[in-house]
């Protein structure tokens, strides 16, 4: 009995199915609820960065320990669900964040997020030895373009400069 069990187990292939499943849209299937207070991420590198490790050490890392809870969505993603939402927002606000000296990718949960989500990690860049002929804000946002989305310019050219960098 069990060899005629493995064998049509062992035929039976989801590629065979004509009608694929239609999830109910009702709130029991749904879990926006519980996302509305979590967190998804990316590793960089998976193969220095292990899934299961990153999961129990981020929160002792975050000294969160019983305030929040790691899933594996997949070999590279991952999400953490926060019990309050000051906990979730002060992890988002200290930047970015590594593990296994790599960073991660990581952004509050969205329903329905954009193209470029968990595609982009904030950096802080100062750029150092700077002609003076072109220490202006346009210019230092060009030169900060070549890398990147430039967010913010920090540089004054109406107040003194005590740092050799902007």
């Amino acid at each position: 009995m069990s060899a005629a069990m493995d064998k049509a187990l062992m035929a039976m292939s989801l590629e065979e199915v004509e009608e694929p499943f239609d999830m109910p849209d009702l709130p029991e299937y749904c879990s926006s609820g519980e996302n509305g207070l979590s967190l998804v991420g990316r590793l960089l590198n998976p193969d220095c960065q292990k899934m299961a490790n990153l999961i129990l050490d981020m929160p002792r890392k975050w000294q969160k320990y019983d305030k929040v809870t790691g899933v594996a969505l997949t070999k590279e993603k991952f999400q953490f669900f926060f019990k309050e939402e000051h906990d979730l927002i002060e992890i988002l606000e200290k930047g970015v964040h590594t593990y296994n000296d790599w960073a991660l990718a990581m952004e509050r949960w969205v329903a329905k997020p954009p193209e470029d989500y968990l595609q982009f990690i904030p950096l802080w860049v100062q750029i150092r030895h700077i002609p003076m002929n072109h220490r202006t804000v346009r210019a230092i946002t060009a030169l900060g373009e070549f890398v990147g989305r430039v967010v913010e310019v920090v540089f004054d050219p109406a107040k003194a400069q005590s740092q050799d960098f902007v």
